[in-house]
């Protein structure tokens, strides 16, 4: 197994040390969940960065990456909705437009093509990361200048996740057009 694919393994580890922290009373959970979890994102890039580096994109990977992305987001948003944190609807637009992106890719997989990542793709996961870290701080250090930023956070998260299906659904168009 290559060291990108190490870094994957490790994100998908890493969900439920993640999870242990921020939903038992830890002293310090928040704090220690916040730390995990941002780890755990930056595999993302630095896997995805090692395999294009060192030419070790394997089939693995491919399954396995995007994979390790849906548990570690759709693991910290459940939670924060379970501790009462974030609204399940914002969830429920979140985890919707995986599932859409995800069989979109399928469909063109089947028919040969790649949909690769795009620029509105890698902005929605950083939004995501941000949001999901500036809720489980309380808004910290936010809070102390009376600046709402986890509220921005979320909504830019919620705008960005939707405009990245959309673009995901034109570019993607030919696709329903040539299945008719």
């Amino acid at each position: 197994m290559n060291l990108a694919n190490r870094l994957t393994l490790l994100r998908i580890i890493l969900v439920p040390v993640f999870m242990v922290f921020l939903l038992n009373k830890i002293t310090y959970g928040e704090y220690l969940a916040a730390g995990v979890f941002v780890i755990a994102a930056l595999t993302d890039s630095l896997d995805g960065y090692i395999a294009r580096k060192h030419n070790q994109v394997t089939k693995l990977g491919k399954l396995m990456d995007p994979l390790a992305d849906k548990l570690l987001i759709t693991a910290a948003l459940i939670s924060l909705v379970q501790m009462d944190k974030l609204s399940a609807w914002i969830v429920m637009v979140i985890v919707a437009r995986e599932f859409v992106v995800t069989g979109l890719r399928s469909i063109a997989a089947s028919e040969g093509q790649v949909i690769a990542a795009s620029i509105w793709g890698k902005l929605k996961t950083i939004s995501q990361v941000v949001a999901v870290v500036a809720i489980i701080l309380n808004n910290y250090p936010f809070k102390l200048i009376n600046v709402p930023f986890d509220e921005i956070a979320i909504w830019t998260a919620v705008v960005l996740t939707l405009v990245s299906m959309v673009d995901y659904l034109y570019k993607s168009r030919k696709i329903f057009i040539n299945s008719r």
